[in-house]
């Protein structure tokens, strides 16, 4: 009789060991994968942080003709704008491409740059001083290696406004800036109808701005400063904080009256948003000013 109740009782003692071996297993799994957990989220957290959602992205792509062979002196203030654009624009962050005395070459390589950088929220900006022409209704940036005798040839060895922005637009930039300040009388003006004095009207596609040195068909003369005068009144605009509608309309009638109503920028603008591009970017640099010689 007590040799079977003591069999009994080991087997019990047998049982319970085991049942007790198996909770102690799972109550250990269930520690470490607590415990793991917080590591794992860690991780992933990390993991997403690699790559952080970044900021619409900033581009300009900045052109300086001033050495075109068949004028009689070269544009010294377009060169000296570029500079000065350019490092306005690079301290308020925009990644900026500049080309000074460019050929269409160098142009057409500067505009697929530009392409290839531009992103949906992309603000974009382009900014041309030199010789502009207008032929069949569209403003044309004339490179310095251009020949030109007649109309066609502009179509030929120019390159369009409104094809840049077209490429914009492609791309599915968000907001696209243009300043072109190439209203000035040009060397080719002799060898062709005088209608092509001045820019033609440059249409703004969706969410655009588009600031031109004079109203359209109008040439403007140069002042005898080191920048031009739709140049240094934009750069001392650009201090300020407000919008870029804002600033370009600051501009032109800063401008306007200077001048006594004898050059008037044009703006032309379709923007559904305003888009800041100053933030007091000249405070550090030489502020010119727009006095008219």
């Amino acid at each position: 009789m007590h040799v079977r109740q003591l069999s009994v009782s080991r087997r019990s003692i047998t049982i319970a060991a085991a049942l007790a071996g198996l909770v102690s297993l799972a109550l250990g799994a269930h520690a470490a994968l607590y415990k793991r957990t917080p590591d794992v989220v860690k991780a992933a957290t990390a993991d997403m942080n690699i790559e952080p959602v970044k900021a619409a992205s900033r581009i300009a792509l900045v052109i300086g003709n001033g050495h075109y062979p068949v004028a009689n002196a070269p544009l010294t203030q377009s060169i000296n704008d570029a500079r000065a654009l350019t490092g306005a624009l690079r301290r308020d962050g925009f990644d900026v491409d500049v080309v000074e005395d460019a050929s269409k070459d160098d142009i057409s390589r500067a505009v697929e740059r530009l392409k290839a950088k531009i992103q949906p929220e992309s603000v974009v900006m382009l900014f041309f001083g030199g010789y502009g022409v207008q032929a069949g209704r569209e403003s044309y940036m004339i490179p310095v290696d251009a020949t030109i005798w007649k109309e066609s040839d502009v179509r030929r060895e120019g390159i369009s406004v409104e094809s840049v922005l077209a490429t914009m637009k492609e791309r599915g930039a968000h907001a696209k800036l243009v300043v072109i300040d190439a209203s000035r009388r040009n060397p080719y003006e002799r060898r062709f109808r005088a209608f092509s004095h001045g820019l033609a009207p440059i249409n703004a596609p969706d969410n655009a701005l588009i600031l031109s040195s004079a109203t359209p068909g109008k040439v403007a003369d140069d002042s005898k400063g080191q920048n031009s005068v739709l140049v240094a009144e934009l750069l001392n605009n650009l201090n300020a904080q407000t919008g870029v509608e804002a600033v370009f309309s600051k501009t032109r009638l800063a401008i306007s009256r200077a001048s006594e109503g004898e050059q008037v920028p044009s703006v032309s603008s379709s923007l559904v948003e305003d888009v800041r591009i100053g933030s007091g970017i000249v405070a550090a640099a030489e502020r010119p000013t727009a006095k008219l010689d």
